[in-house]
């Protein structure tokens, strides 16, 4: 890195900070209606920071729901073309009395950043933004072509990306797709994520009489809803841990060994993991490792569960309707729909007499794996190394980037994961925060992987 870019990313730090705050404040909620809007702003600002940074040809592109923002600078001759992409919606901020601070009022405490978003994926995408404008105002040029692709449904599962992707398979055809939107090994601790997993997710909804009854009245002789769903679910899963649903572990390809050899070198990860989440024991598939069943086991998942009177003080009713909503986490070899069919059938078996039930099928994204013998892991690794000075993990991670295993067969290069956010940066959860000091050295991290790129490319 030439001591001007390094000069501009330490100067332009506190300002680089206040443009991420402005873009937390957006309440870019792809999955609430009501936030139509707020995402399209998101959208808007992305654009604009694209622009401010150098890129050129940046467009708004429209989708089913909600847009996809594009930009580019390919002037550099004979050069390799860097795909960027991320994604500027989140998540819900539920349950809001959890929150210490308002989760659209972006606040630094303790050297974080917190706000929804600051990791997932504003906080991250935001960086390679800057990256690419330090380096521009440093030398007016850069060392190779860059395409920036930002999505605002991948917290909804990208329903609408698969398609766009297909279409503009030209526009987007590159060398190397790299993505920031995974988490770091640990504090200190830099990693190339080389999978992820898939996902599936569905609401059931269980329906007995016609309304609620006085459970004075009808109690014993009637169905309960709410009981009939408890039986249901607790006919998933076992007490080991083990998904009961019919073939739900039909076809898993099994990590190589040289993978699972370097997951065991890294330990089983269990006594941090409790640390992390503030539990005395963890529970989960018997057999494996805390980071085993987080990345290499599917899962199957409640996310919650609801029905009847949930006010103060007590309602003596049965309720006549029950919900809950439900995802499974899925490794290579599963795919989305066989899984829902087979949780669908399930479900048809073992339904209670005397209610019906229904089912809604949600988001869904395909498991990734990838093979990391391209020059581009090289390099990654040898930026984190340089910037944390310590060697990079080669880790799999248990969430899901929905597109990914799309980009993958559709555009066919190297898909480098190289994250900077920590597991407890509350994802999707109060309290959602980005350490600033990873901010700090992934700056640094990502112009040193791109000089590291174009310095292969003139070997």
């Amino acid at each position: 890195m030439t001591d001007r870019v390094t000069e501009i990313l330490q100067s332009k730090r506190d300002t680089y900070v206040q443009e991420l705050q402005e873009y937390l404040r957006i309440p870019s909620i792809s999955s609430i209606s009501e936030h139509k809007d707020d995402v399209k702003e998101a959208a808007e600002w992305t654009a604009n920071a694209l622009r401010n940074a150098g890129m050129e040809k940046v467009e708004i592109l429209e989708t089913k729901r909600h847009p996809v923002v594009y930009g580019e600078w390919l002037k550099a001759e004979e050069a390799p073309t860097i795909l960027v992409y991320g994604h500027y919606d989140v998540q819900p901020v539920d349950p809001l009395h959890l929150w210490e601070t308002e989760p659209f009022e972006p606040t630094v405490r303790d050297h974080k950043l917190y706000a929804r978003g600051a990791t997932d994926d504003k906080g991250q995408t935001f960086m390679h933004i800057k990256a690419v404008e330090a380096m521009l105002e440093a030398e007016g040029t850069l060392p190779f072509n860059v395409k920036f692709l930002i999505e605002g449904e991948e917290e909804i599962g990208s329903p609408n990306l698969d398609d766009f992707v297909v279409a503009e398979k030209e526009r987007l055809s590159s060398d190397i797709l790299v993505i920031s939107d995974t988490p770091m090994l640990e504090a200190g601790k830099p990693a190339i994520c080389t999978g992820l997993r898939g996902l599936c997710a569905l609401q059931i909804d269980v329906r007995g009489a016609s309304g609620d009854l006085h459970s004075g009245l009808y109690g014993g002789a009637v169905q309960n809803s709410l009981h009939a769903l408890v039986q249901l679910l607790d006919s998933m899963r076992g007490e080991d841990g083990r998904v009961t649903i019919e073939g739900f572990y039909d076809g898993i390809e099994a990590p190589s060994e040289e993978e699972q050899e370097s997951m065991k070198a890294l330990g089983d990860g269990d006594e941090s993991m409790k640390k992390e989440v503030g539990v005395s024991e963890l529970f989960g598939e018997a057999g494996y490792t805390s980071r085993e069943r987080t990345w290499i086991r599917p899962t199957l998942e409640l996310n919650g569960v609801y029905g009847g009177f949930q006010g103060e003080g007590v309602k003596t009713v049965i309720p006549a309707e029950a919900h809950a909503k439900i995802t499974c986490r899925l490794v290579p070899g599963q795919d989305p729909d066989d899984v829902l069919e087979k949780i669908e059938a399930h479900i048809e078996e073992h339904t209670p007499a005397g209610v019906t039930v229904s089912t809604t099928r949600h988001d869904k994204g395909k498991p990734f794996a990838a093979p990391v013998d391209h020059p581009a892991f090289e390099a990654a690794a040898k930026a984190y190394e340089k910037v944390y000075g310590t060697e990079v993990a080669y880790t799999r991670m248990g969430g899901s980037i929905p597109v990914v295993e799309t980009f993958d067969a559709q555009l066919q290069v190297p898909i480098v994961l190289m994250g900077f956010g920590l597991p407890g940066e509350n994802f999707h959860a109060p309290n959602e925060h980005f350490h600033l000091e990873n901010f700090d050295k992934g700056l640094e991290t990502i112009v040193a992987f791109w000089r590291e790129l174009a310095e292969q490319q003139r070997r």
